[in-house]
């Protein structure tokens, strides 16, 4: 009985399996057969493409959240790979590149070769050659005879040169990026609002081109912290090379300032598009298979407030040194400006000047608006790169370097006759002013009235090599770590550079020249800054940063360990040799201190007509360095307040001043802003941030 169970069951499961099979073949049969054809209709009537959808950047905000940088809704133009006819397409193409200059709208043109007349864009022979080479085109042809070699190759049948240039702009575009059978072709990163509605209501005309929204990086306060923000634009083909497995050959990277440092974290993660498109170009179908995830969000140090103030304390103060108003006209067009505050090392304001507008650059610069940035230096950063003669600022390196050496004491005079007997017989500022010197004067004195003949003295008794050594542990000469390419070095060893760059021995009168600020003391004025907040605060080293924190989309911190790391790695920062702690004697420390507030709060300093109705008492310093050039002085001023408790320092830099005293005026706007006492019609609320933004 169990014997024929088995048997009935194996029966049961061998026709089960049979007609299984039955099914599965008619199954077969019927795609293969029966409906083939109509599946093959089906796919060369339909195509499916995938695009980008691009991740919007990270905002970058100031100290209490008002954002910076953010991003608005825009528009990019995308080209899809179709079966319509090449003479269609061209005539597509050449429509879209009319539509969009007539809105004023840029496309993406590479093209290296211009029209009437016929020139190659790249004057370097070797770059034409390699061009040449690329594409097939023989390595003596002209320019003429390679744009008609591109014509023939995209069957461009347009007889006049310019509008034949239009479509195969677009069409070397194509090229250059690869015409996959997948992966659109993005024609303009960012097009109007008016291209896109006409483009999309006359859909017809433009075969396989999409209108995609994506984020556009845009500035809400214009030049506003522009040298601390930077800009960013369409990567560069050595970019693209270093970076293709991140970027695409038309993406957006970060160049310079806070979006080149941090990229990594600025630039989010982008997702895909799925399309559905007809073979003549009409898409019928899109939906999101991977959302794009924001970058992540900056918190700087600075306060926008102070910074707006600064920079314009800046501007007014070069205009007015340009039309004399310290009585005498100076040729002064550049400057620079930093707030710091003396117990953190955080900066609240950093300005150089002039400024520049960094979204110009996002959809691409005029060549012409280039030119006259490269040509007033609007992009450089004159806080960080530029490098000085400190001048008369530096005396109190000097006087520390002979108070801590013992070389002289806090109660130690020195009488000024007003030409020093040594060297090259220099005499002090005074005498060429007057005709008569300071007389007996202490370090506290002398730092006050600003004497040069008592540092002369200094220098004689010492000599360069303390003064070198504690101008090094002020971190003169030294890279602050800051946050941003491009920082300058400056001259730390002042006797090895003339020695071993040129080739001079180190003299007496070099000496004398150095313990004044000059000779070849070159430093940057956020060096100057640091060491003002060494000053002010005990001689405490302090780390400049301009970065708050780093938080991702889903609000999470990223750790300050590990951004420090990377930020350290993209600039180079690792090998910046350390500023310890600078152990000051109280007591040398108070005469220094006492000097500087002289300068600004007695009757005979040298800032005194400056600050003298201000309504709290700060340290500072003037210095007026001569450039080797005839009558062009760069004026500075490096101080910190309050005087009793100070909170921060702030440093100005204006070429070709003509004296210290005269950049007063934007360290003292900058100080009564800090502590609330401008008029109120110095301070200017912030340009509400625009409604359009899509990255919150």
């Amino acid at each position: 009985m169990l014997e024929q169970t088995k048997k009935l069951r194996y029966n049961i499961i061998i026709v089960i399996t049979y007609i299984v099979g039955i099914i599965l073949l008619f199954q077969l049969f019927n795609l293969q057969v029966i409906k083939g054809s109509e599946y093959r209709e089906t796919s060369n009537t339909r195509l499916t493409r995938e695009s980008t959808v691009k991740a919007a950047r990270g905002n970058i905000t100031d100290n209490s959240g008002n954002k910076l940088v953010t991003t608005k809704t825009g528009f990019s133009l995308e080209l899809y790979k179709t079966k319509i006819d090449n003479d269609v397409f061209n005539n597509s193409i050449y429509n879209l590149a009319v539509l969009l200059e007539k809105n004023k709208d840029k496309y993406n043109d590479n093209l290296p070769i211009t029209v009437n007349p016929y020139a190659f864009t790249a004057k370097d022979k070797e770059t034409q050659k390699k061009w040449k080479n690329e594409y097939g085109i023989d390595e003596d042809a002209t320019a003429e005879e390679a744009f008609n070699f591109l014509k023939k190759k995209y069957d461009i049948k347009q007889d006049d040169p310019e509008k034949a240039r239009k479509i195969m702009a677009i069409r070397y575009e194509i090229s250059r990026n690869g015409y996959s059978n997948i992966k659109p072709v993005i024609i303009s990163n960012n097009i109007s609002y008016i291209s896109a509605n006409q483009i999309k209501e006359q859909s017809n005309k433009f075969p396989g081109t999409a209108v995609v929204t994506v984020p556009i990086v845009t500035y809400p306060y214009g030049s506003l912290a522009s040298h601390i923000l930077g800009y960013v634009g369409s990567i560069s083909a050595e970019e693209y090379d270093a970076n293709k497995d991140k970027y695409g050959m038309n993406d957006t990277i970060g160049k310079t300032g806070m979006q080149y440092t941090l990229e990594e974290y600025l630039k989010g993660q982008d997702g895909v598009r799925q399309v559905d498109m007809s073979v003549d170009g009409t898409i019928t179908e899109e939906y999101i298979s991977q959302e794009a995830v924001a970058g992540n969000n900056v918190a700087l140090t600075i306060d926008s407030n102070l910074q707006k103030v600064t920079e314009k304390a800046l501007a007014e103060n070069i205009k007015k040194i340009s039309n004399g108003a310290y009585g005498k006209k100076y040729n002064a067009k550049n400057g620079a400006t930093i707030v710091m505050n003396v117990k953190t090392g955080e900066i609240l304001a950093l300005a150089s000047y002039p400024d520049y507008e960094p979204e110009l650059f996002v959809s691409g610069i005029s060549q012409t608006k280039l030119d006259e940035y490269n040509k007033n230096k609007n992009c450089y950063n004159w806080a960080i790169s530029g490098t000085y003669a400190p001048g008369s600022v530096f005396k109190m390196v000097v006087a520390t370097a002979a108070l801590e050496e013992k070389i002289i004491t806090t109660q130690t005079t020195i009488n000024d006759t007003g030409i020093y007997p040594r060297g090259h017989n220099p005499a002090c500022w005074i005498y060429t002013d007057k005709h008569y010197g300071h007389g007996y004067l202490n370090v506290t004195g002398a730092i006050k009235k600003s004497c040069n003949y008592f540092f002369y003295e200094l220098g004689y008794r010492m000599g360069i090599d303390p003064v070198i050594k504690y101008a090094k542990a002020y971190g003169l000469g030294i890279k602050t770590g800051i946050e941003l390419s491009g920082e300058a070095e400056g001259i730390v060893d002042l006797k090895k550079q003339c020695e071993d760059l040129y080739g001079q021995q180190w003299q007496l009168g070099d000496t004398l020249s150095a313990v004044i600020g000059q000779s070849y003391n070159d430093y940057t004025p956020i060096q100057i800054a640091r060491y003002a907040c060494m000053l002010a605060n005990g001689g405490k080293s302090v780390d400049v940063t301009l970065i708050k924190s780093i938080t991702d989309a889903d609000g999470n911190k990223v750790s300050k360990e590990e951004y420090e790391k990377k930020v350290n790695e993209k600039l180079g920062l690792n090998d910046i040799p350390e500023v310890e702690d600078l152990n000051i004697k109280k007591e040398n420390r108070d005469a220094i201190l006492k000097g500087m507030k002289g300068v600004t709060s007695e009757a005979g300093g040298t800032a005194y007509y400056v600050f003298s109705d201000l309504d709290i008492d700060i340290g500072g310093k003037t210095g007026s360095a001569e450039t080797g050039v005839k009558n062009q002085v760069n004026g500075w001023f490096a101080g910190f307040a309050p005087y009793d408790n100070p909170e921060i320092a702030v440093v100005v830099l204006i070429e070709n001043a003509g004296a210290g005293g005269n950049v007063g005026d934007t360290a003292k706007t900058i100080i009564k802003e800090y502590f609330g006492m401008n008029a109120k019609d110095v301070e200017e609320d912030l340009t509400a941030i625009p409604s359009t933004q899509v990255n919150n």
